[in-house]
């Protein structure tokens, strides 16, 4: 059974390993040689560490975890797509995808076992909420998807879209942030992650006041407070003039561009009234849409649109100058699509 007394070695920074090191008068320089043992030649054992001398190994063995990430189900698209299912120490599991395209291959992370937001297109928080993940737990997902990129492909990009409201688990997210970028640890370009909400507006002006350049997705999900409402209860506590109000000081603070991900979902976020309204929501804002082809999921009644009613939606956004990108499903056959990553613990 996990000692739930000792920290994971993964949940520490430079700074916190090298205090301890040397509160345990062991010299401060061999943070930095654990660090690249962990972070960039991928050890995932205390055993591994192999220029550490062994009364020292002995040492951070019995005062640190350093737990490794099982593999309870690979599956493998005909797409190249490929979804780990994680089991963790407590029984509960979590989803990571790997996804190769041309020029980029990118590593979709959870951040919470289940979602306590009930997004009404998306299996991740049927199950309810369970925990949040610790650093080390995003960071184990993080580092196994790397040492899976195949055919000679570096892992490029990582999105926290997988199970779980990332901005929900703000701090944990930070500190596993904090080393997939850092120098010190996969150094890893901040431009290159993106943190996905669903509209957590408090925790989206604490990202703004942050010192790194990430990306940042908003599951937008509809074209005013009535249509959203439809899908992202989150709406009701931040209606949408609150988040876009978000957003705009996001943009002002970090100079970046904005991605509004949009579900197509007929009748509901797909109709005549949706484009001139986004339109006018997104005034002042500097930002792109990628439109997402609703992907089924078994307890919710929606349609896709067809292929011709979504082309004829991007191009309306279009001509009002609206940059929109319809994404190309990924996965769907092994349920790694958007919206089909769950918490499937007990689910047979």
């Amino acid at each position: 059974m996990t000692d739930t007394l000792k920290k994971d070695i993964r949940d520490l920074s430079l700074a916190e390993l090298k205090s301890y090191l040397v509160s345990i008068k062991e010299k401060p320089f061999r943070a930095q040689q654990i660090f690249d043992w962990i972070y960039k030649k991928g050890a995932v054992s205390f055993d591994e560490l192999l220029n550490l001398p062994q009364p020292l190994k002995d040492r951070l063995s019995a005062d640190f975890l350093f737990e490794p990430i099982n593999i309870a189900t690979e599956l493998t698209s005909e797409d190249g797509t490929r979804k780990f299912l994680f089991d963790l120490t407590d029984a509960q599991q979590v989803d990571s995808v790997l996804i190769p395209t041309k020029g980029r291959t990118t590593a979709c992370i959870s951040t919470q076992v289940g979602s306590k937001f009930g997004c009404r297109f998306c299996a991740s928080g049927i199950g309810g909420w369970k925990r949040n993940l610790t650093p080390a737990e995003i960071l184990a997902q993080v580092l196994h998807v790397r040492k899976e990129s195949s055919d000679g492909r570096i892992l490029s990009h990582i999105v926290f879209m997988g199970i779980g409201e990332p901005l929900d688990n703000y701090d944990n997210l930070i500190r596993a942030v904090d080393l997939i970028n850092g120098k010190e640890a996969m150094e890893l370009g901040a431009r290159k992650i993106t943190v996905s909400t669903s509209g957590v507006v408090p925790k989206i002006k604490m990202l703004a006041a942050q010192n790194v350049q990430l990306e940042l997705a908003i599951s937008l999900h509809g074209y005013d407070n009535p249509s959203r409402n439809v899908l992202m209860p989150v709406n009701k506590k931040y209606p949408i003039e609150e988040l876009m109000s978000a957003c705009r000081e996001y943009v002002a603070n970090k100079k970046r561009v904005i991605t509004f991900e949009y579900i197509m979902i007929k009748g509901v976020t797909v109709t005549p009234a949706a484009p001139a309204a986004l339109k006018k929501l997104f005034n002042g804002i500097k930002c792109k849409m990628n439109l997402i082809p609703y992907n089924k999921v078994d307890e919710f009644a929606h349609e896709c649109p067809s292929v011709k009613e979504m082309t004829a939606f991007r191009d309306a956004l279009e001509k009002l100058g609206i940059h929109a990108t319809m994404r190309t499903p990924r996965g769907r056959d092994v349920g790694a699509a958007c919206g089909q990553l769950r918490h499937v613990h007990g689910k047979k």
